[in-house]
């Protein structure tokens, strides 16, 4: 099973947010990303978290993987196992209301495409069967759509 998000598609968006084509993006770039996938971070808060004032192409895969590695529970730092864990589950939460987008517990296909359309991952000349594959390597209930806990053990299994 591959990952919705590969590296490839990694370069891609570090390169849209890089407007001037310097090889690095400020974490305004950053967190105009952010806010278009739904994820609401302050300004501060982003600056705490990245302690720099921008990020070049490896240092974006660095975030990136820091983000799948707390998904998997492989966070390090200060924070207890309990806490990690419930950190865990609210940024995978929070990056399912991202495709969820009409809020009603699965992500759809016309959703996952729409999230990536945003993104530019997405080529509109792909056809409809290419979502649907997607979506059915982790459909593990079969219905057509991802679930929380589907799509929960997709970011497990993708960030590995």
């Amino acid at each position: 099973m591959s990952p919705i998000i590969s590296i490839n598609d990694l370069l891609r968006i570090f390169n849209k947010l890089d407007k001037n084509r310097d090889g690095l993006i400020c974490l305004h770039e950053l967190n105009w990303l952010l806010d278009t996938i739904g994820v609401e971070l302050t300004m501060e808060d982003l600056h705490s978290f990245l302690e720099k004032p921008s990020l070049d192409f490896n240092e974006f895969l660095f975030f990136y993987e820091s983000i799948s590695k707390q998904n998997k529970g492989e966070c390090k730092g200060g924070v207890s196992d309990v806490n990690a864990r419930e950190e865990d589950v609210d940024i995978v939460y929070m990056a399912f209301k991202v495709f969820d987008m009409n809020d009603d517990g699965f992500i759809s296909c016309e959703e996952l495409q729409l999230v990536l359309s945003r993104l530019e991952l997405w080529d509109v000349n792909t056809t409809d069967t290419d979502c649907k594959s997607m979506i059915r390597a982790y459909d593990t209930n079969l219905d057509g759509m991802l679930d929380f806990e589907e799509f929960k053990n997709m970011m497990s299994l993708t960030s590995s």
